[in-house]
């Protein structure tokens, strides 16, 4: 059944979290590390050492070159999956956070000579190790681990919850933060027409001009898709997107589609999703469909207003300020607190 909650600005649950949570000294990130196809990943595992078991959350950090704090390599140290790591300290919830292929610590290690090919594969694959590295904590009650993705990390997410390979772990609950709401190149797309239709509007481009850049978008794609070659350049940085060095990796990203690993997911499963009127990547009305797909989950909707895709409240969304150690929405973290421990 589907349950939409109003974005409310919930500042009394966020000091009743802050003084319900454990003393600050209890909780250690402690350096781990676990190895996926012949690669040591490195992360945090922030626990209290020695308490009994609780539940666990792991965290699965946005696309790209982006840590286990959420710091990326393009718009700085954002440290948005930090502060979801701390919030959930208040709640008594141990999380493991971890640096993807290419980030931290982790490094490329043994996919150094074919980087090409690292795609969506090589992240899953990290995913799992993750989880299973967490369900073998003395720390984790196994019944109750959740995860929390955010952008393309909540397609990890969903494969994980929809893994029924010897030895997975059972996924409790799923926090599906500004996710991919469908295939990765119908994603960007979206955001291509969103960017010029605002130049439009802007006076910047003609609508001929908007049209064209389109056109050349959508061809791109099309060859793409249909010989794994991509046109040697685009217009408008397009080819920054997708170009013949990044292909293979970006087409294995849009093979997987979301709306099918959503069908997947266990009736009955708890899941959060949000969405925001501020984030191209993730406005509401494109969530629809996936939404639509949750619909046989214990699913709650949270429209933001206002709040960027890191998750904090600017609603230019502009990556300038991704980096500018503002907390975490008040409308997000008053979200989870109706959501974390069901």
């Amino acid at each position: 059944m589907k349950r939409v909650a109003r974005p409310l600005v919930w500042l009394t649950a966020l000091a009743v979290a802050a003084c319900s949570s454990s003393p600050a000294t209890d909780w250690v990130d402690e350096d781990v590390s676990f190895v996926a196809d012949g690669l040591t990943i490195h992360g945090s595992y922030r626990h209290v050492p020695g308490a009994a078991a609780a539940p666990s959350a792991l965290l699965i950090s946005e696309s790209g070159q982006t840590d286990r704090n959420g710091d990326n390599a393009v718009a700085g140290k954002v440290g948005n999956m930090r502060q979801l790591a701390e919030y959930l300290s208040g709640k008594n919830v141990d999380s493991l956070r971890y640096d993807k292929v290419g980030t931290g610590k982790t490094g490329v290690g043994p996919h150094a000579q074919n980087l090409r090919d690292v795609g969506s594969a090589v992240y899953t694959a990290g995913a799992k190790a993750a989880v299973r590295f967490l369900s073998e904590q003395k720390g984790t009650d196994t019944s109750r681990i959740s995860v929390y993705g955010l952008g393309e990390g909540t397609v990890h997410a969903l494969a994980l919850a929809t893994d029924t390979s010897s030895g997975a772990p059972r996924i409790h609950s799923l926090g599906l933060l500004q996710p991919l709401a469908g295939r990765y190149l119908d994603v960007i797309t979206n955001r291509v027409r969103s960017s010029v239709d605002a130049d439009v509007k802007a006076g910047a481009k003609t609508q001929a001009q908007a049209d064209q850049v389109m056109a050349d978008w959508n061809a791109a794609v099309a060859t793409t898709r249909a010989t794994g070659t991509p046109p040697t350049k685009l217009p408008e940085g397009l080819g920054a997107i997708l170009n013949p060095g990044n292909a293979k990796a970006v087409l294995e990203a849009d093979a997987i589609d979301p709306l099918a690993l959503a069908a997947k997911v266990p009736d009955g499963t708890p899941v959060l999703l949000t969405c925001s009127d501020s984030d191209v990547q993730a406005f509401c009305e494109a969530e629809q469909p996936l939404i639509k797909a949750l619909a046989h989950t214990a699913l709650t909707v949270v429209p933001l207003k206002g709040v960027s895709h890191v998750l904090r409240d600017d609603p230019t969304d502009n990556v300038a300020n991704y980096a500018n150690k503002a907390p975490l929405s008040p409308q997000l973290t008053g979200a989870l607190d109706g959501f974390v421990g069901r």
